[in-house]
Parts: C-alpha cells; structure tokens; sequence
C-alpha cells in the first residue's frame, strides 16, 4: 500500500503518470505475484530524479539511514511492514539485536537509530543496540540533543551466535554499510537470521550489478506497459581501471563517458528534448555520496585539478577507488521554495513507508544533493493509506504523484532482490 504523501508540488510527467495510473490493478498484480518468487530487503531506501520527461532511482540503498527524516505519521504503516516482515523471517522472535555505523558522534545518525528501535520495538520485539566499535567496551549511554538517549553494548560472540550479554537474539538487523569490510564477528552465523546479508555491504557490493539487475526489471515492466523502458531506467556503463591518484586509466573513463553522452543525446534527440546530457562518475561501491561528480562533456576530464582528483580518489573509511559507474544524468525538476530537492522514497519489506526530499540550496539540477549541506523536508501523510485518483487530471494530484515514485522505488526494490539473488555465495547449495 502506498500512502497518501502531502506537497505542494506539482509538475510535468504527466504521460508517464497517467499511464502508471490507468495500469495500477495491473502493477499491482505483477509486484504481487514477483513476490511470489522474490524476497524484498529487509528494508531499502531509493533514491529518485524526476526530469520532468523522465523519473528514474539514481541509487538504491540496502542499509538507509535518515529514518528520523520520516514524521511520526508513518510510524503505524511502518510497524505493520516491519510485523510483516519478521512474520516471515521468524515468527517466534522476540530480540532483536540492531548493529549501528560506528560514529557515536554523529547525533543525527543516532536518532535514526532510535526511530529503527521504535518501529521494530512497536513491532513487538526487544530491540537492543551492539556496536562494532572497538572504542566501546563496556554499555556507553549517548544522550541526544532532543532528550533521547541510545544504550550502545559491546557484541558478544559465541560458537555459532551473536548477541550481547544476557541477551539472545534470534534475528540480527544491521544499520552499517560494512564499507571497510566484513568484521569476522558477524561470518558464520549459522543459527540465526543476519539482515541484510553480507554480500550486500558496500565491500561486495557493486552499484553496476544493481543497475544491470534494475534494467532488466525495468524492461519487463516497461513491456507490460507498453512504453519504452528509457523513461524509467538511467543508462550506464562502468570502467573497471581508475586511479585518480595518479591519473592511470583515465581513457578508460574518457571512451566510456564519450560513448554515454552520445547516446544520451540521441534519445534526447528522439523524444525532442532540448536540454544538455550529462553524466555522474560515481565509486562503483560506496555510499555517503562520497566519490561523486558530475561531467558535462569529456573536456571536464582532461581538466581534474589534484583537489577533484582527491575527493574522487577515496570513500568513506578510506577506502581507495578504482572501479566507477558513469550513470546517465537525471535532471531534477523537483523544488521546495525555489531550492532544487529529490525525493527519496523508504521501504520496509515490500511496502513503501514514506519519504522525504531531500534539498540542497548550493546544488544545481544537474548535481549530486547528497552532500553537506543538505537538509531533509519529509513527505508526510495526510492519510494514512490513500491511494491514488484515478480520475484526477495528471499533473494535479499529489497522490498521484506520490504513487508514480513509490512504483519506480519498488522496481528498484526489486532489483535489488534480483542482485543479491545473483551475488548470494551460498546460492549454489539451494539449486
């Protein structure tokens, strides 16, 4: 169910809109019977651009934080997904251990851990915090700037199992990318459930298999549709050779960002859009919108100056980047007050929860807004569950609007299941 979002915003992609609208029974079947065959993430948060003659995720995050940025309104909606969502996993379960990013100083990062512990803890589970912070030995109280307070506790490992002292876990929710790693305290954990898997922290994971996995998806309901996929799907390609530190492999992103911008403006070219192609280089793993930059033309290359090069060059936990995604730039014609925004659309099991937009005052409409500076305006309900109009002129409804971006972030979502259906190393004891 897709819930009621409140904005002010209204804008084109009128087609694309009516034409999601008129199909809702059929989408809805197709998502319920893919669901049949696949597993959702535990939870997804997607990011999406809307150009206007275009709306498609520009990444999908399997690990989201920002869940403070979503109003208490969605609080009921998001308990009833999460329920779901251990029905399915283990439906005896009563702890909930929830392993946090490492930095207990980073307030707002915490506060999204406290609504994660409120939405499971509603859901009717114990949920307790460990950390993977070597720092914190023993129980730490970090007290937060609204009154709140966060209990960190020191992971305890036995053969088999994780879970903190005097406290059993039957299920383990991870909120940290795992970015720097796998930490060997959460390998073979063979006697309960690990959410997300391993295979999808940000040191396995690569944002081109997602895409690859998205596009297919994209073609198939695209099809169903009766449109071309284009309109929902950011084209791609990935250069495998980079250092930025030294300048080694730079044709490779050259060739490939020269062969992207082409075909770029020739779809532009087809649908009479007159706006100029671009591309986002982005660290192929990674997340933080860290290892992000923007190429208008390939001339923007050959000109990289050592401080580019070094913002490019390492991700979070000083990771060092070598493969990249050049991703087809989606314009955002989104605005609150005049500032460009992006929405960003939150999932909890199968369902869409809510979302915010996030804005960016110092950003262009061309540009990464995932960077300091940022600031959140959720998108909060007026009703709890109100679905689409279906008479209600395209362009007009907010509603409307909100159930166009809440199906492209399920297909996300979907792809997703798809990737890491793909990537499971242990996939081979099941065929």
């Amino acid at each position: 169910m897709v819930p009621h979002l409140v904005t002010a915003l209204t804008g084109p992609i009128n087609e694309l809109e009516q034409r999601i609208l008129e199909s809702m029974p059929a989408i809805e079947r197709w998502f319920r019977l893919e669901w049949m065959e696949h597993t959702p993430p535990i939870y997804t948060s997607v990011d999406l651009r809307n150009a206007g003659f275009k709306l498609a995720p520009v990444d999908t995050n399997l690990y989201p934080g920002g869940w403070n940025n979503l109003t208490t309104e969605m609080l009921p909606l998001a308990v009833q997904a999460g329920m779901a969502a251990i029905e399915k996993i283990c439906p005896e379960a009563k702890n909930l251990l929830l392993i946090p990013e490492n930095h207990t100083r980073n307030t707002f990062y915490l506060s999204n851990v406290v609504q994660l512990q409120r939405i499971f803890g509603q859901a009717g589970l114990n949920v307790r915090l460990g950390t993977l912070n070597p720092e914190i030995t023993e129980p730490t109280e970090v007290q937060l700037p609204n009154g709140e307070s966060v209990l960190l506790e020191p992971l305890v490992r036995t053969k088999h199992r994780l879970g903190l002292k005097n406290f059993d876990p039957c299920t383990i929710l991870v909120n940290n990318d795992l970015s720097a790693g796998t930490p060997e305290v959460l390998k073979n954990l063979n006697e309960q459930f690990l959410l997300p898997p391993l295979h999808a922290g940000w040191s396995i994971r690569r944002k081109s298999t997602h895409f690859e996995a998205y596009e297919e998806v994209a073609k198939r309901f695209a099809k169903m549709l009766g449109m071309d996929h284009w309109l929902i799907n950011p084209m791609f390609e990935r250069c495998g050779e980079v250092n930025f530190a030294d300048g080694t492999g730079m044709d490779c992103l050259r060739t490939h960002t020269e062969s992207l911008l082409n075909r770029i403006k020739r779809k532009y070219k087809d649908y009479g859009i007159n706006e100029k192609p671009f591309v986002v280089v982005k660290a192929d793993n990674g997340t933080y919108g860290m290892g992000i930059m923007t190429v208008r033309d390939v001339s923007d290359l050959d000109a990289l100056n050592r401080k580019s090069r070094n913002k490019m060059n390492v991700i979070k936990d000083g990771q060092t980047v070598s493969d990249v995604i050049i991703q087809e730039g989606v314009l955002t014609h989104e605005r609150i007050n005049e500032t460009v925004a992006e929405p960003v659309v939150y999932m909890l099991d199968r369902y869409v929860v809510g979302g915010f937009y996030r804005v960016h005052a110092e950003r262009g409409v061309d540009e990464n807004l995932n960077a300091p500076g940022a600031s959140f305006v959720p998108l909060a309900f007026e009703q709890s569950a109100h679905l689409p109009e279906p008479g209600a002129k395209p362009g007009v409804s907010a509603p409307n609007r909100f159930y166009m971006y809440g199906v492209v972030a399920r297909l996300a979502m979907l792809a997703a299941s798809y990737e890491m259906e793909a990537t499971d190393p242990n996939a081979e004891q099941y065929d």
